[in-house]
C-alpha cells in the first residue's frame, strides 16, 4: 500500500497564522488574499489557488540569474516528493513552527508552504524583506532565506532554530559570522527545476570531527549525481524532475552523494589562455572586499578577456593595491581594475544580474 502523501490531501497539523484549515477553508483564505491582501499576500494567495485546483501541475516562474526567466511546468506530486525528503534530511517534524519570509512568486517560497501543507507545519507568513525578523519574538524551528536576509538578522538569528539559506552562494565574510550561532544552518543547491535543493552542506556548529573545509554539498535521498564531459553536475531525481537534469554549475565529485561547487561555467573567463572560475577567485577577495562583488570578463585586445571586480558601494581608491597584496591570489588571479557601481540589478527574488550590472557600469564611464 503506497502511503505517499499526495497533493489533494492537506495534514491535520496543518496551520497558517495560528489556525488550522481544510482545503475549503483554505482556498477562502487564498480569495481573500488576492482580494485585500497587500501585494506578498495576494502571491501567496495565487500560489495557494493554484495548489488547491484539481490539475496535476502548476507552472513556475525560473529566477532569471542566469538567462530570461522562463515559466516551467512542474508536476505537484514532485513538490510534495521534494517536501518530504526534505523534512527526513532536515528532521522536520509534525507540529514544527516555520516562518515564511520569501517571495511566494518563485520556487523557494512556495515549497515553504507545501512543506508546511504537506508535512504538517504551523507556519507564519511574514512579508519578505532583508530583515525578517524584525519585530518578531517568537522562536521558530525551521526557516528558509537567502544570505541578505541571513546577513541582516545576524543579532536575531537564535529565533530560528534550523535554517536553510539560498537563491545565492553564501560568501566567506558572512560564513564567518555564523560560527558562534546556536541556529543550525546549511547551505542549499538547487534550482527551480530541482524543485528547490537536491543538496545540502553544514556550514556552522560543527563537531570535532566536522569543519568548513571538509564539509561539502550531500544530496539528499533517491538522487544520484555524476558529471559531463565539461565537469559540470548532472542530477537524475526520478521523483522530482521528470527528466535527467544538465546543469552549467562545475563541481567536483567528493563520493557518490557529495560534491564541492566550484562555480558556473558560464561565468568561466579564459584571460591569455588560462580558464578562471570567478567564484573560487570571489572567495579569496573576500578577505578584503566588506560588500558584495563579482568577478568579470570584459573583452581586451592582448588577453581576450581581462578579469576585473565590480563592487556595490561608495569608491575605494586604495582597493586595487590591497588587493594586490593578497598572497592567496594567483598570479592570473589578480583583478586588472575595479569598478564600483552603487547599487547591483537584481532578480525579482535577489540574484545578482552580473551582465545587466556591467551594463550599467560601462554606461557610467
Amino acid at each position: 500500500m503506497n502511503t505517499t502523501p499526495t497533493f489533494d490531501k492537506l495534514h491535520l497539523r496543518f496551520k497558517l497564522n495560528g489556525s488550522y484549515y481544510d482545503r475549503e477553508d483554505l482556498m477562502e483564505v487564498a480569495y481573500s488574499y488576492i482580494k485585500e491582501g497587500e501585494p506578498y499576500e495576494q502571491s501567496i494567495g495565487d500560489f495557494l489557488m493554484d495548489w488547491l485546483n484539481e490539475k496535476p501541475f502548476m507552472y513556475v516562474r525560473t529566477s532569471g540569474s542566469t538567462g530570461q526567466a522562463k515559466q516551467i511546468r512542474i508536476h505537484k506530486q514532485a513538490m510534495v516528493n521534494s517536501a518530504i525528503t526534505s523534512g527526513d534530511f532536515f528532521k522536520i517534524n509534525v507540529g514544527d513552527n516555520a516562518l515564511h519570509c520569501l517571495p511566494a512568486a518563485f520556487i523557494a517560497g512556495k515549497m515553504m508552504l507545501v512543506r508546511a501543507m504537506i508535512l504538517g507545519l504551523e507556519i507564519d507568513l511574514v512579508e519578505p524583506n532583508l530583515t525578517p525578523l524584525t519585530g518578531l519574538s517568537k522562536t521558530y524551528d525551521f526557516s528558509a532565506m537567502i544570505p541578505l536576509q541571513v546577513e541582516n538578522s545576524l543579532d536575531k538569528l537564535d529565533q530560528v532554530r534550523k535554517l536553510i539559506v539560498g537563491g545565492a552562494p553564501i560568501d566567506s565574510t558572512l560564513i564567518d559570522s555564523l560560527q558562534d550561532k546556536s541556529t543550525e544552518i546549511f547551505e542549499t543547491y538547487g534550482m527551480t527545476e530541482t524543485v528547490t535543493h537536491i543538496a545540502a552542506k553544514k556550514i556552522n556548529n560543527f563537531s570535532n570531527s566536522e569543519n568548513l573545509e571538509n564539509s561539502n554539498f550531500k544530496i539528499l535521498p533517491n538522487i544520484t549525481i555524476g558529471t559531463d564531459d565539461r565537469g559540470c553536475l548532472v542530477i537524475d531525481a526520478p521523483n522530482i524532475a521528470e527528466q535527467v537534469i544538465v546543469t552549467n554549475d562545475l563541481v567536483s565529485l567528493v563520493s557518490a552523494d557529495s560534491f564541492k561547487w566550484k562555480g558556473r561555467i558560464d561565468h568561466v573567463i579564459n584571460s591569455g589562455g588560462v580558464k578562471l572560475v570567478p567564484e573560487q577567485i570571489e572567495k579569496k577577495l573576500a578577505e578584503v572586499i566588506p560588500s558584495r562583488f563579482f568577478i568579470y570578463g570584459v573583452d581586451d585586445s592582448s588577453l581576450g578577456q581581462k578579469l576585473i571586480a565590480v563592487v556595490e558601494g561608495k569608491k575605494d581608491p586604495k582597493l586595487l593595491e590591497t588587493i594586490k597584496g593578497l598572497t592567496s591570489l594567483e598570479k592570473f588571479e589578480h583583478p586588472k581594475e575595479v569598478y564600483f557601481i552603487d547599487t547591483f540589478l537584481e532578480t525579482e527574488n535577489g540574484k545578482v544580474k552580473r551582465e545587466a550590472t556591467i551594463e550599467k557600469v560601462v554606461n557610467q564611464l
